[in-house]
C-alpha cells in the first residue's frame, strides 16, 4: 500500500480524492490546507483525517508521497519541504513560477533520491493517447502544422476563488495542457512568440467582489518546435461556449487530426481529409480521472521505471511559459533550449 496525504483542499482537491480513493494499493491517509476553516471543512465532507499543520503531515512517517494542490505562490515551498522530508512528490501544474526555481526542485528531487512529478496528465487520457498513435502512425504525414484552442470563459462565474487563476493567467493555468500534450507527442519548443493584453480588466467573484487581472485574460503563442511542427496555441478566461473554436487539430501533408477537447479524456478524435471519427483506444474514461497521473506515477515507483509526467517535462513548459511572458513584454521571439526525457504512450496505446 502507497500512502498519500494531500496539501491543499481547494477547488480541485475533491476530485482527486475521490478518485484516487478508486485505486487499489493507494490510500489517501490525511489533508491539510493552510485555512484551518476550509481544511476542517474539507475533512468533514469527505471523511478523511486532517493534519494541524504542514509540518505534522510531513512527519507522519506513513506518509509516502505529498500531493501539492496549493496554488501556484505555493508550489515551490510546499514542494521543497515535503522533497526535505523525505517525501515523493506530485504538484500541480505549473511545476513553479519560474524556470530557476522549477530546476531546484529537480536537483532537490534528486539530492534526496526521491520521485518528482507533476500535471498536467490528460495526455495520459484515451483521447489525446489515440491521437498520439495516430501522429506517430503517419496516419496524416509529418504534423507541420498545429492550432490549439484554450477558451476557458469567464471562470469566476463559476470559481469561487478566481483571482489566483487571474493572478497567473490563462497561459500559465490552462494553456498548460495544450502545451504538455503536444510536446510530448512532437517534442519541445525550440522559439516562442507571444502577444497579450487584458480584455476585460474589472472582474467580480461570486461573493461580489471586485477584482482585477494581474497578467493577460487573453494570450496567442506561436511556437516552433524541434520535430518542425510550428503550434499557434491561445488562451483566454474571457470566451467559452460563445465561441466555435475549440480543441487541438494537428495538420499533416495528408490530413488532419482532431481532437474535440483537450481535457476530457474521452473526446472525440477524427483523422482524414475531411476528418472522420475514429474509435478511441483503451476504455474510455467520461470526463476525467483526477488520479490518472498520479496512480501511474506510483506504478513506476513500485515498479522502479521513469514515470511518465516527469518534473523535466514540467519544467521544459515552464521555460515556455516564461519565453512566452518575456516574449509579451519585448514583442521578439524568444530561443529556448531545454529537453525532457520523451515520455513513453500508455502500455495499451503503444
Amino acid at each position: 500500500m502507497t500512502n498519500l496525504a494531500i496539501v491543499g483542499t481547494g477547488n480541485i482537491a475533491a476530485g482527486y480524492l475521490t478518485d484516487l480513493r478508486t485505486y487499489p494499493g493507494i490510500e489517501v491517509v490525511g489533508g491539510y490546507d493552510s485555512d484551518p476553516a476550509q481544511s476542517a471543512a474539507f475533512g468533514a465532507a469527505h471523511d478523511l483525517p486532517i493534519y494541524g499543520s504542514l509540518d505534522e503531515l510531513l512527519g507522519d512517517e506513513k506518509v509516502d508521497v505529498v500531493v501539492n494542490l496549493t496554488p501556484l505562490s505555493a508550489h515551490v515551498p510546499v514542494t521543497r519541504a515535503a522533497l526535505r522530508a523525505g517525501k515523493h512528490v506530485f504538484s500541480e501544474k505549473p511545476l513553479a513560477p519560474t524556470a530557476h526555481e522549477a530546476r531546484s526542485l529537480i536537483a532537490e528531487a534528486a539530492a534526496h533520491g526521491l520521485r518528482l512529478g507533476c500535471a498536467p496528465f490528460t495526455y495520459l487520457g484515451e483521447a489525446i493517447q489515440t491521437a498520439w498513435k495516430l501522429v506517430r502512425d503517419d496516419a496524416v504525414g509529418p504534423i507541420k502544422l498545429v492550432y490549439a484552442e484554450v477558451n476557458h470563459d469567464r471562470i469566476e462565474s463559476w470559481h469561487p476563488a478566481p483571482q489566483g487563476p487571474y493572478r497567473a493567467g490563462p497561459l500559465f493555468d490552462v494553456g498548460v495542457y495544450s502545451l504538455t500534450a503536444l510536446t510530448a507527442m512532437l517534442g519541445p519548443a525550440r522559439k516562442v512568440w507571444a502577444y497579450g493584453t487584458i480584455l476585460k480588466p474589472d472582474r467580480v467573484t461570486l461573493s461580489g467582489e471586485m477584482f482585477s487581472p494581474q497578467a493577460p485574460d487573453f494570450s496567442v503563442v506561436v511556437l516552433e518546435l524541434a520535430g518542425g511542427a510550428t503550434v499557434r496555441l491561445t488562451a483566454n478566461f474571457y470566451v467559452g461556449a460563445g465561441t466555435r473554436q475549440s480543441g487541438i487539430e494537428l495538420h499533416g501533408e495528408r490530413g488532419s487530426i482532431h481532437i474535440a477537447d483537450w481535457t476530457n479524456f474521452d473526446s472525440e478524435i477524427r483523422v482524414g481529409l475531411p476528418p472522420e471519427p475514429v474509435a478511441l483506444l483503451g476504455d474510455p474514461y467520461r470526463g476525467i480521472p483526477w488520479g490518472r497521473g498520479i496512480a501511474e506515477f506510483v506504478a513506476a515507483i513500485n515498479e522502479g521505471r521513469p514515470h511518465r509526467c516527469s518534473a523535466e517535462h514540467a519544467a521544459h513548459i515552464v521555460d515556455i511559459l516564461a519565453a512566452a511572458a518575456q516574449s509579451q513584454q519585448t514583442g521578439a521571439p524568444v530561443e529556448v533550449s531545454s529537453a525532457f526525457p520523451s515520455p513513453l504512450p500508455m502500455p495499451w496505446a503503444a
